[in-house]
């Protein structure tokens, strides 16, 4: 079985048959040259999986052959080999973007390693992780059946996410099988809310896990309460796979001081779960105490209008004396002006900025079919946040971040699950819109592909009247009225939705990280 084609080039090549006999023997096809010009013509003529380069040849020299090779074919990989350790060369060589860097005298193995990660990396890597996720599967079963604390769901869905980009980066096979233990996963996870919930707000409340209400208490005053600057970064609608994408790219410039994965609110919707998060209060605790600054669902007014509001009432109710900004950017215009004021935000104690883009890159896949096929699959979908994070001024924001003394504590709100099963429920017209929750009076639904909470104020929510309840899909679910049933099962199944219970909408990330200088 042929493993790759090779090109070697070195004026001594003579001298190597005997490496090259090892290579025929292990499967690979070896062409040999023995100077500079001959290796360019036969990168021309033909095409290698891979190319040993001597440095130090008459006539071209390697660097100088790498140049043209490079411009004859830009992807094939390049392994320089020398007799020379100059740092120089070196430093020339890898600014040409070679593959590997060998010093002479070479032995076989070394040729072998090198050829394993460059040609035959992504096979070596696929496999091992197949049989890894193979290992591990019965492991994440067992765990599956016995979580019993918040805390087993969050080790649970950290090694689901972790084996789901694993398995992502390498194209693998097993996906299908990944998908269907999430999915078990996911069920009993849901069983776990539907039997742990109230009793948050009730008998278990002090033991209850952190909460959208309690982020500043447990991750933002202890840091202003030691001194430190804090920026406050909330990327609305954002999961945890995603932050490990995020996190690669900012790896650079910050040190992860401190990860967690804590609990939003139901209903897992930015007018809940953010409004806590400012506020320090459950939905029905800000209606009571500021009922300016609550926006009941039935209202046309925008329901997250006061956060700065909220943020202060917060700061008043635990007597800090903090000062701070609060930036809502929803687009790159306005997160290139708040890169141009971070001089002026230097005073402050904290500075609260929230990113909408992520979730309206949700909403754009609904209704965009463009949008749609960017990101078809979860996969394409984080690739999409990441390239919007590379590609956009909050890259620069960060950056800038980097060179000032700071903590930067980053969250979310609640995520979002791709949805495929329509249910039916059936409401008055001023039932709510929301795909993954609903809110009314005299709902009609089967009991038993919901959670029904016929108390909310036992959950913390407010009623809009006597007889108000609130119901949330669960799974990949998503609520259809019967009228036009098929067309809004068509429209929205297979987009990403939030609002009701998953691990994906529930278990969020939050996390400090410090500049690395």
């Amino acid at each position: 079985m042929k493993q790759g084609r090779i090109l070697w080039a070195d004026d001594e090549i003579d001298l190597l048959k005997a490496h090259v006999l090892f290579l025929e023997s292990k499967g690979y096809d070896v062409v040999s040259v023995n100077n500079g010009q001959d290796a360019v013509d036969a990168c021309r003529e033909s095409h290698f999986d891979i190319i040993f380069l001597d440095e130090n040849m008459p006539g071209l020299s390697g660097l100088e052959a790498l140049t043209l090779i490079k411009e004859a074919d830009g992807t094939v990989p390049v392994v320089m080999i020398t007799k020379s350790e100059e740092e120089n060369i070196m430093e020339q060589a890898i600014g040409k973007k070679i593959a590997d860097y060998l010093i002479k005298p070479v032995n076989p193995n070394q040729i072998l390693l090198s050829l394993k990660k460059n040609i035959n990396k992504s096979e070596i890597i696929r496999d091992m992780t197949t049989d890894s996720y193979r290992s591990e599967f019965g492991r994440i079963g067992m765990q599956i059946n016995d979580s019993l604390t918040f805390d087993d769901w969050k080790e649970v869905y950290k090694k689901i996410v972790y084996w789901e980009l694993e398995l992502t980066n390498t194209g693998n096979q097993m996906d299908e099988v990944l998908r269907m233990q999430k999915d078990e996963a996911n069920s009993t996870f849901v069983k776990f809310i539907k039997k742990h919930y109230e009793d948050w707000f009730g008998k278990d409340a002090e033991e209850r896990p952190m909460m959208s209400p309690d982020v500043f208490k447990t991750s933002l005053f202890p840091l202003l309460d030691n001194g430190e600057k804090v920026f406050f970064v909330v990327f609305d609608n954002f999961r945890y796979d995603q932050w490990r994408m995020i996190k690669e790219e900012l790896s650079s410039d910050f040190v992860v001081e401190n990860e967690n994965i804590y609990c939003s609110i139901l209903p897992t919707a930015t007018q809940y779960a953010r409004n806590a998060i400012f506020s320090g209060l459950m939905p029905l605790q800000m209606q009571k105490m500021y009922p300016k600054l609550w926006v009941d669902e039935d209202e046309e007014e925008g329901k997250n209008l006061y956060e700065e509001e909220l943020i202060q009432t917060q700061l008043d109710r635990f007597r800090k004396r903090y000062t701070f900004s609060y930036h809502k950017i929803n687009d790159s215009v306005s997160c290139e002006k708040l890169v141009d004021a971070l001089p002026s935000l230097s005073d402050k104690q904290l500075n609260v900025v929230v990113f909408n883009f992520v979730d309206m890159l949700s909403h754009a896949r609904t209704d965009s079919k463009m949008i749609r096929e960017l990101a078809s699959t979860e996969a394409a979908y984080r690739s999409l946040t990441v390239s919007w994070f590379k590609h956009s001024p909050i890259i620069q924001f960060f950056k800038k971040l980097a060179e000032r003394d700071v903590k930067v504590v980053i969250t979310t709100d609640h995520g979002t699950i791709r949805v495929d099963k329509a249910i039916r429920v059936v409401g008055d017209r001023n039932t709510n819109t929301n795909l993954r929750y609903k809110v009314g009076k005299n709902l009609d639904y089967n009991a038993k592909e919901v959670f029904a909470v016929k108390q909310p104020e036992k959950i913390g929510l407010p009623l809009l009247n006597v007889s108000s309840s609130y119901i949330f899909a669960c799974n990949d679910d998503f609520f259809a009225y019967p009228n036009n049933y098929n067309y809004y099962v068509q429209y929205y199944k297979d987009t990403f939705q939030h609002g009701g219970i998953s691990m994906e909408e529930m278990l969020i990330p939050i996390a400090t990280v410090k500049p690395k200088r």
